[in-house]
């Protein structure tokens, strides 16, 4: 049983981050991005310098319409995100629409004051500009890259420790787990197994804070007495990251139902714990 000594220690060992730094940018999705639309955006190049942009509109237009259909991508949103301004009726309509027609075009060129860099020549290659845009939107998907390199960083210190492991197992796996369960089936990070007792583990890291933090809690809270009530299983949460400290009643419950809870300072208990049964 965890005593408030313990759980102290934990919430003061939490780190700052976990990233390294490939977690910034993931240049060769960004790459990868950009050359999936490079045909439509060398095409768009064209209106670079053109006073009338109207008329360059309808040059391109004649020829190739659908290479307006990327635009969306020059004011660093996505046509699956289906974002919406108000019209002149004041009502919200899809800003892809608007490259249906080319007055939609010029509309859109004009009223976001690209028309007005064009012109001047602000942007001198679409295709740069839009690498420039993928950088800035890829940095939104941070979040969640933190966990898959928490996730990594776990699975390097089992290899490294030479702990033998499966990731990414359904409770589907465990018919035991799974009547257990119930409605809550969970696909776990890692399973491990040894002599004594099959491990399954969940990891995840949190730099900041939000409702989240709450949800993950509760969530764990629940779902490791049901695990640990099935002879031979054991649930596992690894996690760390200085969010935690604007959830740290959550925290605190969670370690009160959970008796296996590590942090990355912590987490060679686990292993030896593991080897031991391993010998």
């Amino acid at each position: 049983m965890k005593t408030q000594n313990d759980i102290q220690k934990f919430i003061s060992e939490l780190k700052e981050t976990n990233a390294t730094l490939p977690f910034y940018s993931e240049f060769e999705k960004i790459e990868q991005n950009v050359a999936e639309i490079s045909y439509s955006l060398n095409t768009l190049n064209y209106l670079i310098g053109k006073d009338d942009i109207a008329k360059a509109v309808h040059d391109i237009w004649e020829r190739d319409p659908i290479a307006f259909d990327v635009m969306d991508i020059l004011i660093a949103t996505r046509r699956r995100d289906n974002k919406m301004f108000l019209n002149l009726n004041n009502l919200p309509q899809p800003i892809h629409t608007l490259f249906t027609s080319e007055e939609g075009v010029v509309q859109f060129l004009e009223e976001t004051g690209l028309a007005s860099l064009f012109r001047r020549k602000k942007i001198k290659d679409l295709i740069d500009y839009v690498f420039g845009v993928e950088t800035g939107l890829d940095s939104n998907a941070r979040k969640n890259r933190s966990g898959k390199i928490m996730e990594g960083v776990i699975a390097g210190i089992f290899d490294r420790e030479l702990i033998p492991y499966h990731e990414q197992v359904s409770s589907h796996c465990f018919p035991e787990i799974e009547i257990a369960l119930g409605v809550d089936q969970k696909v776990f990070d890692f399973m491990i197994k040894t002599s004594s007792k099959t491990y399954l583990v969940e990891v995840n890291f949190y730099s900041s804070g939000g409702s989240k933090l709450n949800e993950v809690a509760r969530s764990y809270t629940d779902v490791a007495p049901k695990v640990n009530s099935v002879p031979g299983y054991e649930f596992v949460w690894i996690t760390d990251g200085k969010g935690w400290l604007s959830a740290k009643n959550k925290l605190e419950e969670a370690f009160a139902a959970i008796p296996s809870i590590y942090n990355l300072t912590t987490i060679m208990e686990f292993i030896s714990k593991i080897k031991s049964e391993l010998n």
